[in-house]
């Protein structure tokens, strides 16, 4: 036995995160922090702004090169994944990840820094997800003033960023804040995305004390057919991998959509061979590289 009760586990989940008893915290996977920069390769700028300074809620604008002053762009609200739990829209993989994004898909990007479990359980990444769509929709900073293109809105996310991007489209779908958040949302792309199924999830349920089912709406949809009709953007492009693990999600999501009445378009593409958020891994394969240019012809193709 060990004799120092500091050392004592209470809870783990393997690859993710391991909570001791004293209420430590230990992540089996740190990110690195890369600083807001100009890329003098794409010509793709970037800047930080604090949304909810109490929570330590912030986003990274990603802005293309502009050839007129007040040139707009579509605009893309993102959601970094890491099973809610790991993971940072400032590590080096999401940095690298949205300046590509914003200089090959030519949009104006934000991609949002939320609260991560288990220190900070559901709702809290759902909450500070909130909280930076109504700031956006508010359009005061100055580069959403003069380059964002407030009719073409887009949601986007992988992973558990995928299931956020969701749960806030549906939030502005059914909230009572519906007619004055101000975003004409017209789009979302969800990118491999964590989404629940019959079976109990270890991650869910430790993460989501209040209700740790699967069938949670929230972390479950498709159980939830008559909430996806509701869904208020006319159209929707999930991508999943041949390989990965979650793949039947995204196909269970695409289907109860297309069977809920929504009056919307979905599209769904897979790429054989690749596991889960392969792009973030080598962003220059080449089916890193078709999946970006899905995405392209979506924000692009979509409004």
């Amino acid at each position: 036995m060990d004799s120092n009760p500091t050392a004592a586990i209470a809870h783990e989940i393997p690859h993710f995160f391991r909570v001791y008893k004293d209420g430590r915290v230990e992540r089996f996977r740190n990110h690195d922090f890369a600083p807001a920069s100009d890329n003098p390769q794409t010509g793709a700028r970037s800047k930080d702004v604090v949304i909810v300074p109490e929570n330590n809620v912030s986003v990274r604008f990603y802005l293309p090169k502009i050839t007129q002053d007040d040139q707009k762009f579509p605009l893309i609200v993102y959601f970094h994944g890491g099973g809610f739990t790991i993971e940072s829209a400032f590590s080096t993989y999401y940095d690298s990840y949205l300046h590509s994004v914003a200089a090959e898909t030519n949009v104006l990007a934000i991609s949002v820094e939320y609260r991560l479990a288990p220190e900070h359980k559901i709702p809290a990444c759902y909450d500070d997800a909130w909280a930076v769509m109504k700031w956006v929709a508010q359009g005061t900073d100055p580069w959403l003033k003069t380059h964002a293109d407030f009719s073409r809105v887009f949601l986007a996310g992988d992973s558990a960023g995928a299931n956020i991007a969701h749960n806030m489209m549906m939030r502005s779908s059914v909230d009572e804040d519906k007619h004055t958040i101000g975003l004409r949302l017209v789009g979302m792309a969800l990118i491999h995305p964590f989404f629940g199924n019959d079976e109990p999830d270890k991650i869910w349920t430790y993460i989501c004390p209040e209700n740790p089912r699967s069938d949670d709406p929230r972390f479950n949809p498709a159980v939830h057919p008559s909430l996806l009709s509701r869904l208020v953007c006319p159209k929707v492009l999930i991508c999943t991998a041949g390989s990965d693990f979650y793949k039947d999600r995204g196909w269970t999501y695409y289907e109860a959509l297309k069977g809920s009445g929504w009056g919307g378009e979905v599209e769904i593409k897979e790429t054989e061979g690749e596991d889960h958020v392969f792009h973030l891994v080598d962003t220059n394969c080449e089916n890193a590289r078709c999946l970006m240019k899905w995405l392209a012809d979506f924000f692009h193709q979509t409004g």
